[in-house]
């Protein structure tokens, strides 16, 4: 199998590597500007595209808060944008963040998370209200940043706008973004929807510190020689971490920069579908 030449509006639930290209590919159009994206998006077949975005001021740690919902009468893609990999670590890394109540009073989340996303929910849900006319799967996707908020998102329509629950969420790069008692609802919310794509070494996914923070399933991991797993034992994940800190001998400190690269992640699952 080789890389699709045009995404497949049709794409029902369950795991789907071609569709994970396709979301690879729309969450790096996320941080693109407006003109490209829609210029993008028409290209792959969607009609009606609506931009999100909200402006903060000081001293929240985020400049801004943007996506993207592309629609055609089979499909919707919500994209959120991420940041730099450089400026989100230093924010995860603030032992002081605390969490904040999650969707539905369901466990809790990342202050950070909760704010941004809140920023441009509103406008999300009104937005999939009006396009999802005609019974079309909706999809959550995003890097970095952006995982997070597709992942909270998500969460949030399938416990506050049930009507609207996304078909699918997959993820590149994510955060730890949640409590334990608000995973272990997602997992179970989203058994067979969610996947959450970690390449190597990147450290955004390392980030908030546990225990107060933690994943949800559905790993799907891309080890050292690009190889994708559907899972990965714990001494299994540090053998193949060590090993992809070698792969530049020049520069190992920068390995969970380098891999967080969103264009990593497309390059690695097209090589998978090859």
């Amino acid at each position: 199998m080789s890389a699709p030449s045009a995404i497949d509006h049709r794409a029902t639930t369950g795991y789907s590597l071609p569709l994970a290209y396709w979301l690879a590919q729309a969450s790096d159009l996320a941080y693109k500007d407006e003109a490209t994206i829609e210029s993008r998006v028409r290209d792959w077949g969607f009609d009606e595209v609506r931009h999100h975005r909200t402006r903060f001021t000081p001293p929240f740690p985020l400049e801004d808060t943007q996506a993207y919902t592309a629609a055609s009468d089979r499909m919707i893609i919500t994209a959120f944008r991420g940041t730099e990999p450089t400026e989100i670590r230093d924010w995860l890394s603030d032992a002081g963040t605390q969490p904040w109540p999650g969707p539905a009073k369901t466990g809790y989340v990342h202050y950070g998370f909760a704010e941004a996303l809140q920023s441009i929910f509103p406008d999300v849900k009104d937005t999939l209200a009006e396009l999802r006319t005609n019974g079309q799967t909706v999809w959550f996707t995003g890097h970095s940043l952006g995982g997070a908020l597709a992942m909270l998102a998500g969460a949030r329509m399938y416990m506050e706008e049930p009507r609207l629950r996304a078909d699918g969420v997959y993820t590149y790069g994510q955060p730890r973004t949640c409590d334990r008692i608000l995973a272990d609802a997602y997992n179970k919310g989203f058994r067979n929807r969610m996947y959450r794509f970690v390449n190597n070494n990147d450290i955004v996914p390392q980030l908030p510190p546990e225990p107060v923070y933690t994943h949800v399933e559905a790993l799907r991991y891309i080890d050292s020689d690009g190889k994708l797993h559907d899972s990965m034992g714990l001494l299994g994940g540090l053998a193949d971490r060590a090993k992809g800190l070698t792969a530049d001998a020049l520069a190992p400190a920068t390995a969970g920069v380098r891999d967080h690269s969103i264009k990593r992640y497309i390059a690695a699952i097209e090589k998978n579908l090859a």
